[in-house]
């Protein structure tokens, strides 16, 4: 990027920090908390141009004063190598951003093949995700799930909400969850001892702050029903629960964890749109080749992302070759080993692909 560009990021920071500062602008929260992650997206970029330009600046006042003293040649040469250094970390930060990198998110988590052990493999890997959550003072909160006999989950969705104002939020580390995920373990349900594979699916969107995508009333069937829970047992005695059937595409959604019936139909409508979202945005990806494609994922064994191999306690990446001997870490929540990796290969991906 040049100068001039540099001087436009400098000003757009300037007037970030001057709207930040003033009162009426935090009257609107969601303008605020917009202004804020744009800020704070800015902050290391703003950063690295002003220790780039002050080593640039001590590296001539360095080689001036070495020029009369040569003890000052040790300190030239340091900054000097410092400078590429710093160049470099400009240029990956540079790089274009996923617009969605500060958005929470709604996750799915479906049971695949292997019937009741799918099912509580979904549980388990809806408890990783929560705590996970936990760790990074996230609020998780299920909007809907479908139990199987034994506990587990036939599907689950989620809503993950970050609390702050970061330039990096939900979406940008787990956006990269979406696929199958396998397990190889003995069941709970296997009598002889055997090690089993199954599989439960991940579903990831970028919750849409606003709407982003109109939809007609008239193309929408709502049902109501009574709230359910485990087995079958009735959560509450009136019908609050809501389906949402969007007719044009057959996409159900349905909601009953919230404690009225005008809840439950804003939430499952919120949902709705950002599955439309993601699917206009796969249909795109389908036009524009190598577009967000590893954004919108679906629950095919092509797309298997990941092992997680009880018997070796071993977690393996099959995208980026990561493999760990933690999955009971993992399982707990700790999973940032494994997403650092995955965020690591996809930069340098990004920056071969500007270097081209």
């Amino acid at each position: 990027m040049d100068s001039s560009s540099l001087h436009v990021l400098l000003d757009e920071y300037a007037e970030l920090e001057k709207q930040l500062a003033d009162p009426a602008v935090h009257a609107d929260q969601g303008r605020a908390r917009k202004l804020g992650r744009r800020y704070a997206e800015l902050s290391p970029i703003v950063k690295v141009i002003n220790e780039l330009d002050q080593a640039r600046d001590d590296l001539g006042t360095a080689r001036e004063l070495a020029d009369e003293d040569s003890t000052f040649a040790a300190e030239a040469e340091e900054i000097a190598a410092r400078i590429p250094q710093l160049e470099s970390r400009l240029t990956e930060l540079l790089l274009p951003r996923d617009p969605y990198d500060g958005s929470d998110v709604l996750m799915e988590i479906k049971s695949g093949e292997g019937g009741e052990e799918s099912a509580l493999f979904a549980g388990d890997l809806l408890r990783m995700y929560l705590r996970y959550a936990e760790r990074h003072g996230w609020k998780a909160e299920v909007l809907d799930a479908v139990h199987s006999d034994l506990g587990g989950y036939k599907d689950v969705t989620v809503a993950v909400k970050s609390k702050g104002t970061d330039a990096d939020g939900v979406w940008a580390r787990l956006k990269f969850e979406g696929g199958v995920h396998r397990v190889q373990r003995v069941p709970a349900t296997e009598s002889q001892g055997r090690i089993h594979t199954s599989a439960a699916g991940v579903l990831i969107y970028p919750e849409p702050e606003e709407v982003e995508v109109e939809i007609d009333p008239n193309d929408l069937r709502i049902d109501v029903f009574r709230s359910s829970g485990p087995g079958g047992q009735s959560v509450n005695t009136t019908d609050s629960a809501v389906r949402v059937t969007h007719l044009p595409t057959g996409i159900v959604v349905s909601c009953q964890n919230e404690k009225s019936q005008i809840q439950n139909r804003a939430r499952a409508i919120q949902v709705l749109q950002a599955r439309l979202q993601a699917m206009a945005e796969e249909e795109a990806a389908a036009k524009a080749a190598d577009a967000r494609k590893s954004q919108v994922r679906t629950v095919d064994r092509s797309e298997r992302v990941r092992t997680y191999n009880f018997p070796e306690n071993r977690i393996s990446d099959h995208r980026v070759n990561y493999k760990a001997y933690n999955l009971d870490q993992v399982l707990d929540g700790d999973l940032d080993a494994v997403l650092d990796a995955l965020a690591a290969a996809d930069r340098e991906e990004r920056l071969a692909s500007a270097g081209q």
